[in-house]
């Protein structure tokens, strides 16, 4: 076979370029470097870290604007303009629209499908008992823009647009984060249309705040509380207010899900402590998770049934009245809501909740396994700030260890930051949508990590054969022009194409 010409080999080589070089697929596997980062090291490694890699000609933005005073603007993303990319999300349908509104345009119509479909087959609904076919002609009975499916086409193009092209990168970075700290499965019944409000209302406005503000929001989140089943989750008959103890029925508490509360359900509590706040290491027992669930008892949603499904409520008649000690704090008997803000907020401040956060932060920002002093200074500044997330972002991203040479290039991107950091790399403008999907292909499909423990952001997760080959593709066909949507910059893979075949290989640190 003849040999290829340097220009035919074009698309492989540029491709290659993007996948391995300003979109770092897969980090270092050279010994960690001792020599400190030169100053356009560390502007690239802001870059890198605060947000989803360079556009051309941001390093020397960067570096020219000082390092300092890029990491300061990025911690205050309030100051940073961002009109046009919010005026591309603000235009998507679905997004600005109130879980009640979601409910009505989207989860009503397929109930109401269901019901008719069930009386023309005379048997259960289609998605429990009716097999493919029936949940085909389920599909075929609602039009194409009532189908749920279309709030998750549009939250997962708006996150890919708001990464790639934002200029609040390290907010985008903390959105993510906070997305996968504070989990929930968007497959999951009524979470499909409570997810948006849980990102929009509950997570985007509280990522700079006080991290019990964060926790308690997502606590009296219905996405939360129907992802892991708090809104099922009832007293027993002998531990409800007296007043309430002959109630009668109590079905509405769960009428969202569709099924009656049949007792205490500690999912939730057992995450709010092992995933949330304390970590799995944290010092709690089984009895905590259990007289936590007590306390949380009665935090429900509305059902379809009462004005602005879907929102939170608290029902007193399903709440349990008794004495509970969580963690050897006391919360006597005939307390109401008020003892759950009392625990999640006790929850927040503890010395255990700061170490987890930090850690988890730590591995974020620097490595896979944190360097334990700066995890420990991290979870002091925590504690002495009241949970300060700017103030504990701040202590880590200028720390000594953040800019320490054997931390440089030492993590590992996700498929979500790699496919972002590759339409950056190129220049490139995109709705988003197509992006997402290969994204879903390389293995992290946004919003929809079954487990409550969220993507990993640990190397481990994501490198391995597959996941190197499906970043592949996407770098080939990214370059090519073969991802709908997304239209890299001519100008921009022209210089890169020729400074790889300059080099000899990729080499996008030169731009």
């Amino acid at each position: 076979m003849a040999a290829l010409s340097d220009r035919s080999r074009l698309p492989c080589v540029l491709a290659t370029s993007v996948a391995l070089a300003g979109a770092l697929a897969l980090g270092s596997t050279t010994a960690a470097r001792t020599e400190a980062l030169t100053p356009r090291e560390q502007a690239l490694h802001v870059i890198n870290r605060l947000g989803f890699g360079p556009r051309p000609g941001d390093v020397e933005r960067v570096a020219r604007m000082g390092v300092p005073a890029y990491v300061e603007l990025q911690l205050h993303p309030e100051r940073i303009a961002d009109g046009r990319v919010e005026a591309r999300v603000a235009a998507l349908p679905t997004l600005g629209l109130s879980s009640g509104e979601l409910y009505a345009r989207f989860e009503a119509p397929v109930r109401e499908a269901r019901k008719r479909l069930k009386a023309e087959k005379g048997d259960a609904a289609p998605d429990a008992a009716g097999g493919d076919d029936a949940l085909r002609r389920l599909r075929d009975m609602v039009p194409p823009e009532n189908r749920p499916r279309r709030i998750l086409e549009d939250l997962t193009a708006a996150r890919v647009v708001r990464a790639a092209e934002s200029e609040r990168q390290l907010n985008e970075v903390l959105v993510d984060f906070w997305m996968n700290h504070f989990n929930v499965y968007a497959n999951k019944g009524l979470d499909r249309i409570l997810v948006a409000a849980f990102e929009r209302d509950t997570i985007r406005p509280r990522i700079w705040g006080r991290f019990e503000d964060l926790l308690l929001a997502t606590a009296q989140s219905p996405a939360m509380l129907f992802y892991l089943d708090n809104a099922r989750s009832v007293a027993d008959e002998e531990h409800r207010p007296a007043v309430f103890a002959r109630a009668g029925r109590f079905g509405r508490a769960t009428a969202a899900a569709g099924k009656a509360p049949k007792g205490l359900n500690e999912n939730y509590a057992r995450e709010l402590m092992e995933l949330h706040t304390l970590g799995v290491d944290g010092g709690y027992t089984q009895t905590d998770v259990t007289e936590l669930a007590r306390v949380l008892t009665g935090w429900s949603i509305a059902g379809p049934r009462e004005s602005d499904p879907g929102r939170f409520v608290f029902r007193a008649r399903l709440h349990d009245a008794g004495q509970k000690v969580v963690l050897g704090q006391r919360f006597p008997s005939g307390g109401g809501m008020d003892e759950g803000e009392q625990a999640i907020r006790m929850l927040a401040r503890r010395p255990e909740t700061a170490r987890h956060v930090a850690f988890q932060l730590c591995q974020r920002f620097v490595a896979d396994t944190p360097p334990p002093a700066l995890v420990a200074r991290v979870a002091e500044r925590f504690l002495a700030t009241h949970g300060d997330l700017r103030e504990t972002v701040r202590a880590i991203v200028t720390s000594p260890e953040f800019f320490a040479p054997e931390y440089y290039r030492a993590k590992v991107k996700s498929p979500f930051e790699y496919a972002v950091s590759a339409i950056r790399a190129v220049g490139a403008t995109t709705d988003g949508r197509a992006v997402a999907k290969h994204i879903a292909e390389m293995g992290e499909p946004l919003y929809l990590c079954q487990p409550p423990t969220g993507y990993a952001d640990t190397a481990e997760a994501w490198v391995n054969a597959g996941a190197l080959l499906a970043r592949v593709n996407f770098a080939v066909a990214l370059t090519e022009g073969r991802v709908a949507g997304t239209l890299p910059d001519p100008n921009v893979l022209g210089a890169q194409t020729n400074a790889a075949l300059d080099l000899g290989g990729p080499d996008f640190q030169r731009q």
